[in-house]
């Protein structure tokens, strides 16, 4: 599948694609129903994270009304993480640091837990596909090398849209070190489409990247609103720190899903998350979706 067919996809999924109406005498009928997916992670008022909470413990609210939780992932559910590895020339010095880093953040991983390996340039490559393997998946991130320019949108969406087809808790973990100079979407085509699909995205920026205010600013945003964080690296001997500290999110994360409500717009709906119990908790969930 080439990188414009796969852009193409991408953006009939934020626009909307038509369906055929079904003619008489056709002799079935289906019914879509839309899930969306929620991603939390609770902290009590000392920071801590909050896990074993069960589904009957949360309450949601699309625009305002309360919603029922159809599936919910616990904490110790496990999950399916997205390595999104920026491989283009620009990382060529702190490649070696990064790999040394993701191959920690890969050991961290449970062994249920399943991982697959995409790297960045001009376009998108998977090098590895989900699989609880975790040598392969170490196999994957040794032979990545450096060169190319940056298409850093274009992989984010595109990624976003590949994964977002698997069942249960998922994630992308993004590392970049340059700005964007090579996609056809650019900063705000993206960041709507992340946030339609829903992942939660983790990104790391480091070297050139930190350079333009503007792709800092729209980083933190797609993390903000879809459930993830945002880092910065100064130096790359902190890489691993960071690693870590996303490692460690990702095991305390919950999945709520509910039935998507009929509406007669489009525009962005937002989701409230919170707690039954009483207590001072800090919720980081994603803020809202785009209906079909």
């Amino acid at each position: 599948m080439t990188r414009r067919t796969v852009l193409a996809g991408v953006a009939a999924a934020i626009c909307g694609t038509p369906r055929r109406l079904p003619a008489q005498g056709d002799p079935s009928f289906s019914v879509d129903v839309r899930m969306v997916e929620v991603y939390a992670t609770v902290f009590d008022e000392h920071g801590r994270y909050v896990d074993g909470l069960e589904r009957d413990g949360f309450e949601i609210r699309d625009e305002g009304q309360p919603q029922t939780i159809v599936d919910f992932g616990g904490t110790s559910d496990p999950l399916a993480c997205a390595m999104l590895l920026d491989t283009t020339g620009s990382m060529e010095k702190v490649l070696p640091q990064v790999r040394s880093s993701i191959l920690e953040f890969i050991d961290k991983l449970g062994p249920k837990e399943s991982i697959a390996v995409y790297t960045f340039d001009t376009g998108l490559r998977l090098r590895q596909e989900f699989t609880t393997d975790k040598l392969a998946a170490r196999r994957a991130v040794m032979r990545t090398r450096a060169g190319g320019e940056t298409a850093l949108f274009d992989a984010l969406a595109q990624t976003a849209h590949e994964i977002a087809k698997r069942k249960g808790k998922k994630v992308i973990v993004l590392f970049t070190d340059g700005g964007d100079n090579a996609s056809a979407l650019d900063a705000v085509a993206a960041e709507n489409s992340v946030r339609k699909f829903g992942v939660p995205v983790y990104t790391i920026a480091e070297g050139e990247a930190l350079e333009s205010q503007s792709l800092i600013g729209t980083l933190r945003d797609i993390a903000r609103k879809t459930g993830g964080t945002a880092s910065v690296v100064r130096k790359p001997a902190d890489v691993s720190a960071v690693f870590d500290e996303i490692a460690k999110a990702l095991q305390h994360t919950y999945l709520l899903s509910y039935k998507a409500p009929p509406v007669s717009e489009h525009g962005w709906r937002t989701i409230q998350v919170a707690l039954r119990q009483a207590g001072k908790f800090k919720i980081r969930a994603k803020q809202g979706y785009f209906p079909d």
